[in-house]
């Protein structure tokens, strides 16, 4: 199978360094209101990744799946990932994505290629591979990464 780039671990680990460079204070900044600081976006893909991560283990397991929809702003608010320090929101986000690096290169190819794997829909909307869902995911994890670099660099 081939694996999304940001599913190896040498690419969890280079992210993980360049984000482990960052200080307290600039990741606890809030751009604006409404808006998260780095510290909730990092703490928002802790969320994905655990969400993504029982997305895929049902789908490897399971047919005719319907994802229930999880409301990321009161996810976030709940866990009050603003309250969390930088390295506790880090070392999380590290080891799960380090463990979902392992089980994508695991999922078997069959679940994730073929016809039988159209197994999955989120929000009740259009079935989805799990060969999608997993490049959805890559394309979500990227997205906010480049969203905590703007808020950094910016």
């Amino acid at each position: 199978m081939t694996v999304p780039p940001v599913f190896g671990r040498a690419s969890v680990e280079a992210v993980h360094s360049r984000l482990s460079e960052l200080d307290e204070p600039a990741v606890s900044r809030v751009p604006a209101p409404g808006v998260w600081s780095p510290k909730q976006v990092l703490g928002h893909l802790v969320d994905s990744a655990c969400n993504n991560h029982a997305r895929w283990a049902r789908m490897v397991t399971e047919d005719d799946l319907v994802f229930p929809v999880w409301d990321q702003g009161a996810w976030n608010l709940a866990q009050d990932w603003q309250g969390h320090s930088w390295a506790e929101i880090l070392a999380l986000w590290y080891a799960y994505n380090l463990h979902l690096a392992r089980f994508a290169a695991l999922l078997p190819p069959e679940r994730v290629h073929s016809a039988r794997a159209t197994v999955g829909r989120l929000n009740g909307g259009q079935p989805m591979t799990l060969a999608r869902l997993l490049e959805h995911y890559d394309r979500h994890l990227n997205h906010h990464l480049g969203q905590i670099w703007e808020r950094v660099d910016g």
